[in-house]
């Protein structure tokens, strides 16, 4: 076997925040995978529009199940251990002579779908090329610092329960809510008990085209899933 899997982070969305190692793999490559819900383009895929070589093979690798049942259920564990397991064999296979790409929104090993796969892997067989994460591209939309001398920064999943959302909320200097979606009004609801809703804002598609920044306070009704939620820290400065 000479082939590589190359996972190569992609950065917050905007083309131009890739980094220069991953754009040229991307460049080059001759085979590129990627995930996607059944039916869709795909995010990581609409990042790279018109980035990759002509001749490549492209390979979709749709989810089982994404929000159709619950993460607590055990039927979704069991359906993407599988299809984690079914890809992790044909990604070798794909890549015994060649090297084989990847792609991955934001880092990979930062809530990414593709450490799935690098835990099944043979270490020998993979690089990782990491991506700025889309929450750095968030706050900076702000047009603000995120921390300040001292400050604690938090990343939560907005799918934690309300209670805990709140107590770490309300324990921290500076905050990162991801997975906001269907589950904005219970974080909302935990900013409002921690005392900090009115200086939370909302960031959806940072650094994409269709970016919009808003305090939180400003926003109703639903939020598309690329949506972060910031609470900016007031530490020690000179």
């Amino acid at each position: 076997m000479t082939g590589k899997i190359i996972c190569i982070g992609l950065g917050p969305g905007d083309p131009e925040l890739m980094s220069v190692k991953a754009h040229r793999y991307l460049t080059r490559a001759r085979r590129v995978a990627f995930f996607r819900k059944a039916g869709a383009m795909g995010v990581a895929r609409r990042l790279v529009e018109g980035l990759l070589p002509s001749q490549a093979v492209e390979i979709a690798m749709e989810y089982p199940v994404t929000t159709e049942i619950p993460v607590s259920d055990p039927r979704y564990n069991a359906a993407l251990a599988g299809f984690y397991a079914h890809w992790t064999a044909e990604l070798l296979r794909q890549s015994e002579d060649d090297d084989l790409v990847v792609l991955c929104e934001g880092d990979p090993f930062f809530y990414g779908s593709f450490m799935h796969l690098y835990t099944r892997l043979p270490r020998e067989r993979v690089e990782v090329v990491p991506g700025i994460p889309g929450m750095a591209g968030c706050w900076t939309a702000t047009g603000l610092p995120i921390t300040w001398g001292d400050d604690i920064l938090t990343v939560l999943p907005a799918t934690l329960p309300s209670d805990e959302l709140a107590r770490r909320i309300r324990d921290t200097d500076a905050l990162v809510v991801m997975k906001i979606g269907r589950n904005l009004p219970r974080l909302r609801a935990a900013l409002q008990a921690a005392g900090r809703v009115d200086q939370a804002w909302l960031v959806e598609h940072g650094t994409m085209a269709e970016e919009r920044v808003r305090m939180l306070s400003e926003v109703e009704g639903p939020v598309p899933y690329f949506s972060i939620v910031l609470v900016h820290g007031q530490g020690r400065r000179p």
